[in-house]
């Protein structure tokens, strides 16, 4: 029976990428007369890029309201009943009900659903040790975070930064504060900047980012951060060292939020993320999703789960979500693990397996590593870029890519990120009919020059 008088009631728990994807599309579908939608975000912003923050925080991006791409105001015009500072405390599942309470007045009701969204996205790895909650540390995930770290940076006046972790995040926060005049020290457990790299590609990064005047400290674990007699950050330190800081951002990756649903017994998985089903249900569960980053998605290549937060997968999950919801059918059939970045002008990519995660799922399989350049040789503005390919030993098939180059390098892996998912070999990638003129290519693209002497080699065996 339906919980609100005839009509289906979906509730969404999480206003961003997934949650408010998924209500979206689910309202396109079914009108205001057959489904009520609720939405719940503890924050203050809906519907936002957040891999925008660093952009942003370092002045590429001039306004924080130019990262939002639907305000509360818009979901509510179309019909989405939008409780913005109310933060889901309970799921009952047995009863079909959640439980949510107002941010700033603490008053808390419960509200029925016949469907229910799960979009709690991820939060930010503070790490258990003295200080990690000192005023001036800072966690980089939400819109709120962007905020509280400008303010920050607005009334210090101090201009040394330390970033903890070389990741994605890590990384893009370390150059915006150079843009911002910071005098900045990456400290990095690995041995090399970008994990998700191998450490021969992640080196090119660590020389590009010394290039732009940040110092680099690998091989190095924070243990803890120390304050002054004000209660503020002043210096984090490791167990040789004590690096100097007026403002600290955590960089080391984000977890799964998940405790509210795996206080509602739903299932988990050895990341810590939901497990749903291709349906973007939650495994077990007929009438609940879930989808962005609170959730595992499939790696097509290693056919393992794995956990990868980013806004693309966020996105296609709320738009399989709201499909199904308003139902129409979609699946979310998995990903192959494709990111981008960049460190000033260096273009960062990968795609696929790395040397370790082959090793992980008992691949074997051969490398190469090739320099080639943007363009053609010849023409101007042609750039250097380093292509690394992985294929499987005696099969040939394409296990992953990585590619660091200036401009015209990055987005070259896309070319991968297709081959990977139509399981293509090494040999069968050499044919591919990709777009050529000196402007852009040389006439052999150097993911094809990659894939050349990558055939050969697995030849061999």
């Amino acid at each position: 029976m339906n919980m609100s008088g005839g009509r289906e009631r979906l509730v969404v728990i999480g206003g961003d990428a997934a949650g408010m994807s998924a209500a979206s599309q689910a309202r396109r579908l079914r009108g205001p007369d057959e489904l009520e939608i609720v939405a719940f975000e503890r924050g203050h912003f809906t519907s936002y890029s957040a891999c925008g923050i660093p952009y942003w925080v370092g002045g590429d991006v001039g306004e924080r309201d130019d990262l939002i791409a639907r305000s509360p105001e818009e979901h509510r015009t179309r019909a989405i009943d939008l409780r913005m500072r109310t933060e889901v405390t309970e799921i009952d599942v047995a009863g079909k009900r959640v439980r949510a309470r107002d941010v700033d007045s603490g008053a808390e009701s419960w509200t029925s659903y016949d469907k229910l969204v799960i979009g709690t996205g991820a939060r930010p790895i503070r790490p258990d040790m003295p200080g990690a909650d000192a005023p001036g540390v800072h966690g980089v995930q939400t819109l709120d975070d962007g905020q509280a770290l400008l303010d920050t940076l607005a009334r210090t006046r101090g201009r040394r930064a330390v970033v903890v972790g070389a990741g994605y995040i890590g990384v893009e926060m370390a150059e915006a504060l150079i843009n911002r005049g910071y005098e900045v020290t990456v400290v990095n457990r690995g041995s090399e900047p970008m994990s998700t790299l191998d450490p021969d590609m992640g080196r090119l990064v660590h020389k590009a980012m010394e290039g732009l005047g940040i110092t680099m400290v690998n091989d190095a674990a924070v243990t803890k951060v120390l304050t002054g007699q004000d209660g503020r950050v002043r210096a984090v330190a490791t167990e040789d060292a004590e690096y100097p800081a007026d403002v600290v951002i955590l960089g080391i990756g984000v977890r799964p939020e998940t405790g509210l649903a795996q206080a509602a017994g739903l299932p988990v998985g050895g990341h810590g993320g939901l497990l749903t089903d291709l349906a973007m249900r939650v495994r077990g569960h007929e009438d609940i999703w879930a989808g962005g980053d609170c959730v595992e998605v499939l790696n097509l290549v290693s056919g393992q789960e794995q956990y990868i937060p980013l806004g693309t997968h966020a996105n296609k999950h709320g738009q399989v979500i709201g499909t199904n919801v308003g139902g129409g059918y979609a699946t979310f059939p998995g990903v192959v693990g494709t990111a981008v970045s960049k460190v000033c002008d260096l273009e960062i990519a990968r795609t696929g397996l790395r040397e370790k995660d082959a090793l992980r799922v008992g691949l074997q399989f051969e490398t190469v590593t090739i320099e080639s350049t943007s363009r053609a040789g010849y023409y101007p503005g042609a750039s250097p870029m380093t292509v690394k390919m992985l294929a499987e030993r005696r099969t040939g098939r394409l296990l992953g890519v990585q590619i660091v180059g200036r401009e015209g390098a990055g987005k070259r892996v896309d070319i991968a990120a297709v081959a990977l998912t139509a399981d293509m070999t090494a040999e069968q990638m050499t044919a591919l009919d990709l777009g050529y003129a000196p402007p852009f290519s040389p006439v052999w693209d150097p993911v094809l020059v990659a894939a050349r002497k990558a055939a050969a080699k697995v030849r061999a065996f």
